[in-house]
């Protein structure tokens, strides 16, 4: 149910795998059938088993999707769509291992830098109602006492993971989004890895000769982003009406500025493609940077809170102590 590091690179090694037999020219069904055979991990088997299955019947890789949800989260769904759409599925496989690769990577980091402060966090908790323990020799309270700040803690940590999934509906995955947002640089880490994810996936649709406004829409779904979603979807009616893609960029919120001027200049100039490729890099690079900085902090912060928390929990045992001791020798 929550996505451990290894997991998370089993799921990159499906999609690199995929990626591999169908740019060589092996088709998706085949690449399946493999996937079935020998997949990254066991419990690939079946959702692998059930694309097949689907496929095998005459279905699309789009309407398979369905049939193996809630296993395929929101994001790779859309995103395979515009794979689809566009016949570049080969490139939306390298994209989704290359994502999935980096999850992992930033969960191992993460865990890494987190395992010390997590001891010394049980420590303290541990040691807080030792004095009593020491004293009455009642072992129940004691347990009672480290329970009650444990298992809540242990139970937010649960809920925070479990709700950070991509399996969940559009309404509670914006609702995410919002929260985060409200950092500035894991909502900016956010953001940037949608906006390359958006521009990466606008690039092969208009390549594929999809129209415009489909395009933008396709893309939008693949970027992951439920509020950049919205937004583009609202975009059809003016673009109908003859206003152009990069002047609703450029009134929507959610394009930082560099965003819209470079579309703005591909769009006037013809070169639409150079000008995505290059946005793709930019905020890509961005996203990721951001990413290993939180990852690499967050765990340093709480190391610090923990340890001022142990040092406060320390200065209590003793007085707690000998306060007891005093009581005993009058």
């Amino acid at each position: 149910m929550l996505p451990t590091p290894g997991k998370l690179s089993q799921r990159a090694e499906f999609y690199h795998q995929l990626a591999q037999l169908t740019d060589a020219g092996i088709g998706l069904k085949a690449a399946l059938e493999a996937q079935v055979k020998h997949p990254a991990g066991s419990w690939l088997r079946e959702p692998a088993k059930r694309l097949f299955d689907h496929l095998n019947q005459g279905g699309t890789l789009s309407t398979a999707m369905v049939s193996v949800r809630p296993w395929v989260p929101a994001f790779d769904a859309a995103l395979l769509e515009a794979g689809e759409q566009s016949g570049r599925l080969p490139a939306c496989f390298r994209l989704l291992a290359a994502h999935y690769q980096e999850r992992a990577f930033l969960a191992r980091e993460v865990i890494s830098h987190l395992a010390y402060p997590a001891f010394l966090f049980h420590f303290a908790v541990f040691i807080g109602p030792f004095p009593e323990l020491f004293l009455t020799g009642d072992v129940w309270a004691y347990l009672r006492k480290i329970g009650v700040i444990l298992l809540p803690i242990y139970a937010v940590i649960y809920v925070l993971l479990f709700a950070t999934q991509g399996k969940h509906g559009e309404a509670w995955r914006g609702l995410v989004e919002r929260i985060a947002g409200a950092s500035p640089v894991l909502g900016s880490a956010r953001r940037n890895l949608a906006l390359a994810r958006l521009a990466t996936a606008l690039h092969a649709l208009l390549n594929a000769g999809v129209p415009i406004v489909h395009a933008w829409e396709l893309a939008a779904a693949a970027s992951g982003s439920v509020i950049l979603k919205r937004s583009v979807a609202r975009w059809r009616p003016e673009i109908e009406e003859g206003r152009t893609p990069s002047e609703l960029v450029s009134e929507t919120r959610y394009f930082p500025e560099l965003f819209a001027n470079m579309y703005h200049s591909g769009e006037i100039s013809g070169t639409v493609d150079d000008s995505l490729q290059r946005l793709h890099k930019l905020y890509q690079e961005n996203g990721i940077a951001q990413f290993r900085a939180v990852a690499s902090w967050v765990p340093k912060i709480i190391y610090l809170a923990i340890v001022i928390m142990i040092a406060v929990r320390v200065v209590s045992f003793y007085i707690g102590y000998f306060g007891k001791i005093g009581e005993v020798m009058q």
